[in-house]
Order: structure tokens, then C-alpha cells, then sequence
């Protein structure tokens, strides 16, 4: 099926490399390991969109320290497709970044956001609900989030409260949308269990999906001083001048207190593929190879009395062994050596204040 020319897709691949340090470093976050198979996360997030989106379609935003990273994984994309953020500004300015880019190229342009980071296996899936959300965007006035159906009460993720079935003219899916009631910011573990307990709540994926012309009026609505950025970039004969002198004046805030929580219309998807954000070690290790022990490895270990331990060693002809150690996080490369208690797995990003310059 070909992918219709007026469809975009704006991937942030930006962030920190601190939750799977030694691993992953400043220049090269967990997007830009290979941390499952032979392919990265961000190449992963790109061959998702092949038959959905044109790859001439697709933009990347990362930021200085990673471009180098991300256009040598990224080479099946234009070269000027892949943009660097000249500062940090939070995903608000770094969304609005985005549809300026593409409303320079389709001011009519249906623009799907995703993240970078996250493991989806089943693509069929991811592009079933992904062509249900573009029809719902294209349809509607409303913007477009995909949720998660939560599986456990977890207190790390933000949730969406979803209410009745939204009437569309026109609109037929297989998956059709929900109006959004509200969103939640992360809850308690108490909380997020009465969420589960009552029903109708899914995790927010932090993936969008807009016409510009929708997301740009709630924009001058809400986020004027972005609707004036993106103004500006489809006026711009230079649109990388205009991003180095305009980005950084940019207020700091987030896209979903920004915007989503204050649109007037917020519509949902409920997700049929499976999805994990793979925020902590923890997460990797569901993928590693199971030990008679119990351990989680990534490479044949040896082991006596050892048990609910995770291994990773990307160091070459570096043996592990355990002997009578329980519970702790091990991840070797060349130059670095992480060990850790699998119940602080969360304060690994905490090292980066302790840890020599060279390391980050």
C-alpha cells in the first residue's frame, strides 16, 4: 500500500543517555543502542512507517551531542530531514519545531509525533491503529493521542481518562475514538490502581496525531508565542537561521500541559499492539535469555547460588561469573563496569553527578 504524499511523521529522538549508563552515554541514549537485536530503537521507530508514511515524510529531531549518532542510523532518511535542536527547550517547543518544518513544506499536512525510544513488535498492529488515528485527525477537529491499555497500576506513566465514543461524520475505523475526558498526571500507585479498578484509563504513549490546521489553531490559542515560532518558520527564507535565533527564546514546557490538556478537543485511540516504553533495566531484562538460575543474561554466564540477577556485558571476550549474589544490576563495556541493586534500578541516572566527565 502506498503511503499517501500528504502524510508526515515527526520522530523526537533527543533525551539523556543516563538510565542505561554504562551503556548508553550523553551521545548515544537508548534509541541509539542495539539493545534488541540487530537494529536500534530508532531504526526500529523508522521501519514502522514504511507503507504509512514517505520516507522523504519523515523527520527526526534530536539535538547537537546526538546528530552525528542519529544521521549515521538514519542514512535510509533525506540528510535534511534530521534536525538538531540548538537548545533544550521541552517537547512543547520541540513539537511546535516540528509542525513549523512541515507546514514550510504542506501547510495542509496530516503529522503523526512519536517517540524514538520505545519497542513495538507487531508493526501490522502499530499501522492499522496509526491509519485509524490519520483518518480520525484528517475527519475530525479534534487531535489525536494513542493510549496503552494499562496492564499493572504503575505510578511512573501519565493516564488519560477516556469518555464516550466520539461521533465523527464520515469516519469509519477499526479502531474508533474516544473522547478524552482528562488528562492525568502520574498518580500514586493507590490511584493508579482505583484507575484500573473503574475502568475506561490507559496509559498515554505520548504519541500524536494532527491535521495542521487543528493543531495550529489550538496552538494561537494556547501556546501563542509557539503559534508565532511556527509563523515564522513558514515565512523563513532561511529556516535554519531562523531556528538558531528563534528556538532558545522559547519558553520551556511540556507538550501535554501545553496543549493537550488545554485543547478543546482531545480524542483517543486505545492501542491493539503491544508497547513498552523500556524506561529501566528492568524492562530489558523481560528480553534477555532466562538462566536456569533465574538470572537474565545477554551472554552465557556462569552461576552458583545466584539468583534474580541481570547481566549485560558488551565487553568481547569478558567472562562473567556469580557466585552467591542475589538482586544486582551488571552491565559491562570497555571502559565502565555498573553494578547495581535491581531495586534502585530507577536512581541509575542519579550516577551522572558522581561520574567523571568522560564517562557521560
Amino acid at each position: 500500500m502506498s503511503a499517501p504524499s500528504s502524510t508526515y511523521a515527526l520522530i523526537l529522538a533527543g533525551g539523556s543517555g543516563t538510565r542505561f549508563w554504562p551503556l548508553s552515554r550523553n551521545s548515544r541514549p537508548k534509541q541509539l543502542l542495539n539493545l534488541f537485536g540487530d537494529s536500534t530503537l530508532l531504526e526500529q521507530t523508522i521501519a514502522r512507517l514504511d507503507g504509512l508514511v514517505p520516507p522523504e515524510n519523515i523527520l527526526i529531531l534530536t539535538n547537537a551531542q546526538q546528530e552525528a549518532a542519529v544521521r549515521e542510523v538514519a542514512r535510509m532518511l533525506p540528510p535534511g530531514n534530521i534536525f538538531a535542536e540548538p537548545a533544550k527547550r521541552d517537547t512543547a517547543p520541540a513539537v511546535a519545531l516540528g509542525i513549523g518544518l512541515v507546514a514550510a513544506r504542506n501547510p495542509d499536512a496530516i503529522m503523526m509525533v512519536l517517540p524514538a525510544d520505545q519497542l513495538i513488535a507487531d508493526t501490522a498492529a502499530f499501522q492499522s491503529v496509526m491509519r485509524d488515528a490519520l483518518a480520525t485527525a484528517e475527519k475530525s477537529d479534534g487531535l489525536v493521542t494513542i493510549g496503552i491499555k494499562p496492564t499493572w497500576p504503575c505510578p511512573s506513566y501519565g493516564y488519560i481518562e477516556r469518555g464516550s465514543r466520539a461521533t465523527i461524520p464520515g469516519l469509519h475505523c477499526e479502531q474508533m475514538p474516544a473522547e478524552v475526558k482528562r488528562f492525568r498526571e502520574k498518580p500514586s500507585t493507590e490511584l493508579a490502581e482505583q484507575f484500573l479498578a473503574q475502568g475506561g484509563f490507559c496509559w498515554n504513549a505520548g504519541m500524536f496525531v494532527w491535521s495542521l490546521p487543528n493543531v495550529i489553531r489550538e496552538l494561537s490559542k494556547h501556546q501563542p508565542e509557539l503559534a508565532s515560532f511556527i509563523s515564522e518558520l513558514r515565512r523563513s527564507p532561511d529556516l535554519a537561521a531562523t531556528v538558531a535565533a528563534q528556538f532558545p527564546k522559547l519558553t520551556p514546557i511540556s507538550i501535554d500541559y501545553g496543549l493537550m490538556e488545554k485543547a478543546g478537543r482531545v480524542l483517543n485511540i486505545e492501542a491493539t499492539f503491544d508497547w513498552d516504553d523500556v524506561g529501566s533495566w528492568l524492562s530489558v531484562a523481560n528480553y534477555l535469555e532466562k538462566t536456569g538460575g533465574g538470572n537474565r543474561v545477554n551472554v552465557p554466564v556462569s552461576e552458583i547460588d545466584s539468583e534474580n540477577n541481570i547481566v549485560f556485558n558488551a565487553r568481547k571476550g569478558c567472562h562473567v561469573a556469580l557466585l552467591g549474589v542475589d538482586d544486582l544490576i551488571i552491565v559491562q563495556t570497555e571502559d565502565a563496569l555498573l553494578i547495581a541493586n535491581r531495586h534502585q534500578a530507577d536512581a541509575i541516572k542519579k550516577l551522572s553527578d558522581k561520574l567523571p566527565p568522560e564517562l557521560l
